[in-house]
């Protein structure tokens, strides 16, 4: 498959050959399958807090003994925990507490912090993820599934892209895209619903991903820029489904030549 090579002014200069990465087939189960377990590998760990639900004085089991201080014997009520609201000479007004059928009680299966959630990754479907994620950046159906219009991806820039500003860069982006440009900037916006009020106000769009090579850098604001070893899953597909307007440099393409297709370890 061959592409148009573009150079820091925006303009085709030659052609080049994309690797057989870009052509392979669309595996959207694979990909979603990698996705959920790269997920869960670089997750924040979380849990309860130790001696959360237990974080006051409460009686042990109630004692069912006659004539015994602070026992429940003749009370009718149930042997759980509880804790003194209140007494009166020996009467007390007690309420269940620290165990989990009880109002402000701890949690019956809280999560545990210490869980690994590690999972191992087949080679070959994870060779065969990233491939799908390389074709969703080029393939017309799935950017239009993704992006609801026709919408340019996957052109490939060389590497002088690297020295000019932001604001050039922006410049290239509208020559390019035109009135569709707020597709492929990052976009943040607040959140229409009740979700407002539960910790999820704003609503953030990915915006453009632009590959770079393993000793290529670069900075821009808008988009998002990684390098070829470190990219993964979730770069390409940010919700698990192939599609993403992406650009590359010619170092990268490169790069994914030789680490896709059984020349460096990856």
């Amino acid at each position: 498959m061959k592409t148009k090579l573009y150079n820091k002014t925006g303009k085709a200069i030659k052609d080049v050959t994309l690797p057989k990465n870009f052509s392979s087939k669309i595996r959207e189960d694979i990909l979603a399958k990698v996705f959920e377990t790269q997920k869960a590998i670089y997750s924040q760990a979380y849990g309860s807090m130790e001696g959360a639900g237990a974080q006051y004085s409460a009686s042990g089991i109630s004692k069912k003994k006659r004539h015994d201080w602070k026992g429940t014997y003749g009370k009718g009520i149930s042997r759980i925990p509880r804790k003194i609201m209140s007494r009166h000479g020996s009467s007390f007004n007690w309420i269940g507490a620290t165990v989990s059928n009880t109002r402000g009680g701890r949690r019956p299966h809280a999560p545990k912090s210490e869980k690994n959630p590690f999972k191992k990754i087949n080679k070959k479907e994870l060779l065969i993820a990233f491939n799908t994620g390389f074709a969703g950046t080029i393939n017309e159906k799935a950017l239009e599934k993704k992006y609801g219009k026709n919408i340019p991806s996957g052109l490939v820039f060389s590497n002088d892209i690297l020295e000019i500003k932001t604001k050039d860069f922006l410049e290239i982006l509208k020559s390019i895209y035109a009135d569709k440009i707020s597709s492929v900037l990052k976009t943040k916006k607040i959140r229409a619903g009740i979700g407002k009020m539960r910790g999820r106000k704003y609503k953030k769009s990915a915006g453009l991903l632009f590959v770079l090579g393993s000793k290529e850098s670069m900075k821009r604001k808008g988009i998002e820029v990684v390098n070829i070893d470190e990219l993964r899953i979730s770069d390409l597909a940010p919700n698990g489904e192939p599609g993403r307007v992406t650009f590359y440099t010619e170092e990268a393409v490169k790069e994914i030549e030789e680490r896709f297709n059984g020349g460096k370890k990856w």
